[in-house]
């Protein structure tokens, strides 16, 4: 599988999907620091809200905590561009939140519609092809049969 076939399936199925009322990035960032009500907001009025491809993957990079805090909506909005920044080498893959699935973190990947579950499947299934997640196989392939793929 190409890494270009599985960014199009990605980018297909999270095609339209903003952030809403969503936890942002740098909202997420500020609640991971223990930040100040103020700061979180002020954080929060520079978040990307309209188009997850606009999102900077140098932000990502710098940002990657934010995986953990996000919401239902923020998990949305930015798993896609974790995902193609990962296949693209420019930020850390989000495996860890993909593979790691307790009742908080499938709370966050439940308003995942068919379409982009089936994208996650695909991405997991790539990262199964790549030596460099040798170690995560058993972890990837468990994630896959008990939770993705049901």
């Amino acid at each position: 599988m190409s890494k270009q076939s599985v960014e199009k399936e990605v980018t297909a199925a999270f095609a339209g999907v903003t952030l809403g009322a969503g936890t942002g990035l740098w909202e997420a960032q500020a609640i991971d620091d223990y930040a100040s009500e103020d700061v979180r907001r002020s954080n929060r009025e520079r978040d990307q809200r309209a188009d997850w491809k606009l999102l900077d993957y140098d932000d990502l990079q710098r940002c990657h905590s934010s995986l953990s805090f996000f919401d239902t909506e923020g998990m949305k909005f930015h798993l896609p561009a974790y995902i193609i920044g990962s296949i693209r080498g420019k930020v850390d893959d989000p495996l860890f939140h993909l593979i790691q699935l307790d009742e908080y973190s499938l709370s966050k990947l439940a308003s995942l519609s068919n379409m982009q579950r089936q994208s996650v499947v695909l991405y997991l299934q790539w990262c199964l092809e790549q030596q460099a997640y040798s170690f995560d196989h058993i972890s990837i392939t468990r994630a896959l049969r008990e939770y993705w793929q049901n």
